[in-house]
């Protein structure tokens, strides 16, 4: 599919090789909610349609409670799976008392990839303006895995989606891109 201007606005001072093969990774994309369920669960069908789109593989789907032990249940039994290279989590970042999904993945970290928060904000104000105060999206590593922890709304997940996640996930990116680091991230 061809770059539009938008998406060459994203890619900012990188871009795409085309000369360079396109790699496919497997990723699953938890839904984190008291009241979502798999009929109603937009955020998670925009995440699910985008990945597939993108060339990548859907490899698992759920949807689960505002509940840390449920949140970190799932996200350790597919990264035991050893099937899933990313996960993308929706919901859960905000400020409410329910919001847990920080609390129940950052303490899993091996790594925090602090770049993912600021720029997650820098386009998000583009679109929702001072109100990504409200959001604590996070990004980092659990034994090799990239988990990206986005807010449950349909427009943060396709900023997170299509501004920034998207781009790090394509294997043509350049200068650099998270998918050649794979193979080194269980490096000691």
């Amino acid at each position: 599919m061809p770059l539009t201007d938008t998406d060459r606005a994203y890619i900012g001072a990188g871009r795409i090789h085309e000369d360079r093969p396109f790699k496919s990774v497997n990723i699953a994309v938890l839904t984190v909610s008291d009241t979502r369920t798999a009929e109603n669960d937009t955020s998670g069908d925009v995440l699910a349609r985008r990945i597939t789109e993108a060339g990548h593989h859907l490899a698992a789907r759920n949807i689960v409670r505002d509940d840390i032990d449920h949140i970190r249940t799932i996200i350790r039994n597919w990264i035991k799976s050893k099937e899933i290279e990313v996960i993308i989590t929706t919901g859960g970042t905000g400020i409410t008392g329910r919001d847990v999904t920080p609390e129940a993945v950052e303490p899993l970290f091996d790594k925090r990839i602090e770049g993912f928060s600021t720029i997650f904000h820098m386009v998000s104000f583009q679109t929702v303006g001072l109100s990504t105060l409200q959001s604590r999206a996070l990004a980092g590593l659990i034994d090799g895995v990239f988990v990206f922890c986005l807010p449950g709304s349909n427009g943060a997940c396709k900023d997170g989606w299509d501004k920034v996640i998207r781009w790090q996930l394509d294997s043509r990116h350049g200068p650099c891109n998270m998918v050649e680091l794979m193979p080194r991230l269980k490096e000691r």
